[in-house]
């Protein structure tokens, strides 16, 4: 036979085993619905063999529908896989091998998750997906947002609709060298994309001009310093990170907001008096859906956290959250008015988007520039699950009360989890000083617990709510803070905190001595000045 005839005989041969496995393959036809409405809903679908663990992929059965296929698989931790579609609100389909599969359905926050298991044989299968919301946030005037995320912008719209994210950010310019501009960097989103808010529908916009500075290359060498995001400015950052003064300025210029990002990146704490952020990114692209990925990772906590484990606060999801919380609650005694918000490096890390997000509070109805505003204000709470919102004394959360005298505030709280019992603590200066639960939200129940609980200020000072599931204290929500301002009695931080910024200011300088131009250098004497006053002031 010549070698011709061979590879003749070998293509057919291929083509016959294609078309044999076709033929063993039979159409599953999807239907996802409102089970209240029963009108069809964009969702994220997983669909999964039982026999061989294989993941399967749909597609719209209309040509103007969409699904969107998304694969990641974590760097740090080989069981974190996110294999998931994001459908469009129309029938979809797969076609599978005959065999047992289980399809899991989920929507944001506001739906309670759905397995369903079935069967395919010989004939064609159709499976109803009916979901059941158990909140409905758009109806007490909360709108979500996921403010960090690496999403393509030509998928951005099947995400934001199957996970109900009302305002996306991407981060459209992103570099990792010091010397780098963002607008300059070979890691930025291909496009050009302007600088106005994306419309997907009314109550759904992402917004183009979003900057992620992550320096992993000082000096001219691999060193790490961290991350900052600056979102909603109006031109491309064409300045590298230095000095941080001139980025902070321009973006604060541009109406842009500050993002400090992690918690525990190197710089992260040192370069607050300087680079004066706005946002503290309480719920982070480290939460992910599936288990804990990142271990052992960047800046350990300090001993006066007095973690579990190995007290690191790193080594555990538990401790990882619980660490960013008491970085925040420190920076808020020293008088850094933080606002919370949350992001999730979709598009990068094996999370979807919004796992993570953001609730922010729009009087009379949705716009995008009411919800920046918002964010901005603190009239907002994160989450990674649970839902907690309330007033004080018939205040959203960003309000500061002005006193002479003692000051009482009485909180009207709504919260409830899928599932799960909450703790619902009332943090004061960092300090849990009363907590009330709420009973678990089943299948069918369409409202939020409503708890009441009051907190009183002899000194100034802030209180937030934080919501933990009971159960496992996995998933939390955490609303931004309230403030109250007594005449001549100012908040003071504790002197473990103010000490530690010292400490860690001190500590970049000696590791960036030699590494970064003097004209870098000095901005941090510069932080480490202002801790040092802060830390004067300590009790």
């Amino acid at each position: 036979m010549t070698t011709s005839l061979l590879r003749a005989s070998l293509c057919l041969l291929a083509v016959c085993a294609a078309s044999q496995a076709a033929a063993q393959t039979v159409p599953v036809y999807g239907d996802i619905t409102d089970a209240a409405t029963g009108k069809p809903v964009a969702a994220r679908l997983y669909l999964r063999s039982d026999a061989d663990g294989k993941w399967h992929f749909p597609k719209s059965v209309p040509p103007f529908g969409s699904a969107v296929r998304y694969e990641r698989k974590s760097g740090f931790n080989t069981n974190c896989i996110e294999f998931h579609t994001t459908l469009s609100a129309h029938q979809w389909v797969a076609e599978l091998p005959p065999g047992r599969y289980t399809a899991v359905v989920e929507r944001g926050k506001e739906y309670l998750a759905l397995t369903n298991q079935f069967t395919v044989a010989a004939k064609p299968v159709e499976v109803k997906l009916p979901l059941k919301r158990w909140v409905n946030m758009a109806e007490r005037g909360w709108f979500s947002g996921d403010a960090h995320n690496h999403r393509a912008p030509a998928e951005l719209e099947s995400a934001m609709l199957a996970e109900d994210v009302n305002v996306a950010l991407p981060m459209i310019d992103w570099t990792t060298v010091d010397t780098v501009p963002p607008a300059l960097s070979d890691k930025n989103m291909k496009g050009s994309y302007g600088a106005r808010p994306v419309v997907v529908d009314p109550t759904h916009v992402w917004f183009p001009r979003n900057t992620e500075y992550e320096i992993f290359r000082s000096g001219g060498k691999n060193h790490t310093l961290g991350a900052l995001l600056i979102v909603g400015h109006k031109e491309r950052f064409d300045v590298p990170v230095f000095p941080l003064r001139r980025v902070s300025e321009r973006a604060h210029a541009e109406g842009g907001l500050i993002d400090l990002e992690k918690h525990n990146w190197p710089w992260s704490v040192a370069i607050v008096p300087v680079l004066k952020p706005d946002l503290f990114e309480l719920a982070n692209n480290h939460h992910w859906r599936v288990e804990f990925g990142v271990r052992k990772w960047a800046v350990p906590a300090p001993k006066w956290m007095n973690f579990n484990g190995d007290g690191s606060g790193t080594d555990t999801e538990a401790a990882w959250t619980l660490y960013g919380f008491q970085t925040y609650y420190a920076l808020l005694n020293c008088g850094f008015r933080l606002k919370p918000t949350a992001g999730t490096a979709n598009g990068v890390h094996p999370v979807p988007l919004g796992f993570s997000r953001v609730y922010v509070h729009c009087e009379g109805g949705f716009s995008y520039e009411k919800w920046m505003k918002g964010l901005g204000e603190g009239r907002s709470f994160v989450t990674t699950g649970p839902m907690v919102v309330a007033k004080a004394n018939g205040k959203h959360a960003g309000t500061e009360f002005k006193s002479k005298q003692p000051v009482e505030l009485n909180f009207d709280i709504e919260g409830g989890f899928e599932g799960s019992m909450l703790k619902i603590s009332a943090i004061q200066n960092g300090v849990e000083v009363a907590s009330v639960a709420s009973l678990p939200v089943e299948p069918g129940v369409r409202s939020l617990q409503k708890l009441q609980t009051k907190v009183r200020f002899t000194e100034s000072g802030w209180v937030a709510l934080r919501a933990e599931e009971a159960c496992s204290g996995r998933r939390f929500a955490h609303t931004a803070p309230w403030w109250v301002e007594i005449e001549g009695k100012p908040l003071r931080p504790r002197r473990e905190q103010a000490d530690w910024f010292v400490q860690r200011t001190e500590e970049e300088i000696a590791r960036n001595t030699g590494v970064l131009p003097a004209e870098a250098l000095a901005e941090f004497h510069e932080a480490l000045a202002a801790w040092k006053k802060i830390q004067a002031t300590a009790r």
